[in-house]
């Protein structure tokens, strides 16, 4: 009996361990979503982005209609766009999702927009957030908080960039 409980009080171990490692992708029937982030707050920032990859993997598209926090007076689902040369941030209604396509959410394109912060995100907390799709329903996502200057190669590209399976509705 010893040996039975000291078996199943590892293989629980092994499982919460595993599970840990891989707390950060989030997953529905059809969408993945995975590499989610958010800069720490600089001084006085009362806003703040997240971004975030979608893999859907459905043959049917699909559409992200909001976000919600806690940890925010208000978040939106935001682009950038640009107009007369010059990029603008607009807040959308909702992104649709192409089928069988991955969406990546970049600081010059698509992002979900946290305003009114009740406090500072400070490096290596997690933001939880909850996504809603139209048909995969809602996604709980836990954003890592990254470095101020944290730059993943290629999320800074010039402005006139292409959303991918992604387009504002």
């Amino acid at each position: 009996m010893k040996y039975l409980a000291k078996s199943l009080s590892t293989a629980f171990l092994a499982i919460a361990l595993q599970s840990a490692a891989f707390a950060h992708d989030q997953t529905s029937a059809n969408l993945q979503v995975t590499d989610a982030w958010i800069r720490a707050s600089a001084p006085g920032q009362t806003n703040g982005a997240g971004y975030m990859t979608i893999n859907n993997t459905s043959h049917h598209p699909d559409r992200m209609i909001s976000a919600s926090t806690s940890v925010a007076g208000r978040t939106e689902l935001h682009t950038v766009l640009t107009e007369d040369g010059l990029a603008k941030m607009r807040e959308v209604n909702a992104i649709d999702i192409a089928a069988n396509s991955m969406a990546k959410f970049s600081p010059n394109g698509f992002h979900v927009m946290f305003l009114q912060m009740k406090q500072p995100f400070k490096e290596g907390e997690t933001i939880p957030v909850t996504l809603k799709f139209e048909k995969s329903g809602e996604i709980k996502v836990d954003f890592v908080v990254k470095p101020t200057t944290y730059n993943p190669s290629g999320q800074n590209a010039p402005m006139n960039h292409d959303h991918g399976g992604m387009k504002p509705n």
